[in-house]
């Protein structure tokens, strides 16, 4: 689809008849053309509904904000829905954070610059300078931002000067430090987090190296939104791999960094693509 004609629209409310008709009849009427729907009810009886809706705009007969206005006049109030339209064409703007590994910066950067995540990247920041030529290659600025125990709190302040006005979603691509709760609430569910899918065992330092003396037979990521309790989140995705006994601590850890990526980047992607709705600890996910 164009992205220059293309909206998206993400509804939440309670189930009931005649959501689906309502919302369809509404945007028929006023020209639209519904290119994508996808819809999930959490129990046919008093659950919860959720709704994915694309659709293109050259035919429209009002300006967006007058066609929202009325859609919330006309059917959002009626159904009491929790409901955002976002348009294609509006990037919005990402920003990374990292530490040394550059293994999920690198895939976020790579895919960017092919066009497959739509996103105005505007920034990387590091509490560590080793990447800056690699980021600056992409043609992407880079801010160290040193982080020790007690600049803590006056890193975290500088970071969110330099996001301030420049991220609509902040990706930690292997971010080796604790956000504050404060610094989470700058960006509710627009924090996104990747790390390996041992938790809760193998917290801590060289994961790989444990699991690997523990014989796991997989090994996995997951993305998730970053809230105040750590890594409690709601999870966007998830992967595994099988290995066994026949796979050293450096062929866990390439394979988990492997995975690491890939699903980051379909996280990311998905966020970007208006495809996530968060449900209290969870989400809905039309990818």
């Amino acid at each position: 689809m164009d992205p220059a004609t293309t909206a998206r629209l993400l509804i939440t409310c309670a189930d009931r008849p005649g959501i689906v008709a309502a919302v369809s009849n509404f945007f028929y009427n006023h020209g639209a053309n519904i290119t994508a729907l996808d819809q999930h009810s959490s129990d046919p009886e008093g659950g919860r509904f959720f709704m994915r809706l694309e659709f293109q705009t050259p035919h429209i007969d009002l300006p967006h904000a007058v066609l929202e206005r009325a859609f919330q006049d006309m059917v959002a109030g009626r159904y009491a829905m929790e409901w955002h339209i976002s348009y294609a064409a509006q990037l919005p703007r990402m920003a990374v954070l990292v530490s040394r590994h550059e293994h999920a910066l690198l895939e976020l950067l790579w895919r960017w610059s092919r066009g497959k995540l739509p996103a105005a990247f505007s920034m990387v920041i590091s509490n560590h300078p080793d990447l800056r030529e690699r980021v600056e290659s992409f043609a992407i600025p880079f801010h160290h931002v040193a982080v020790t125990p007690d600049t803590k709190a006056e890193a975290e302040a500088e970071i969110l000067g330099l996001l301030d006005g420049a991220a609509d979603v902040v990706v930690l691509a292997r971010y080796m430090q604790i956000l504050s709760p404060d610094f989470v609430a700058a960006y509710p569910n627009r924090i996104i987090n990747i790390h390996h899918s041992f938790l809760p065992a193998f917290a801590g330092a060289d994961p790989y190296k444990r699991a690997c003396e523990r014989g796991v037979k997989l090994i996995g990521a997951t993305a998730h939104y970053v809230t105040s309790e750590l890594d409690e989140g709601p999870i966007i995705e998830q992967d595994v791999e099988r290995v066994s006994h026949r796979f050293n601590a450096d062929e866990l850890r390439e394979l988990g960094r492997d995975i690491e990526r890939n699903v980051l980047a379909r996280a990311v992607r998905w966020h970007l693509e208006n495809r996530v709705i968060v449900d209290g600890n969870k989400t809905v996910v039309f990818a």
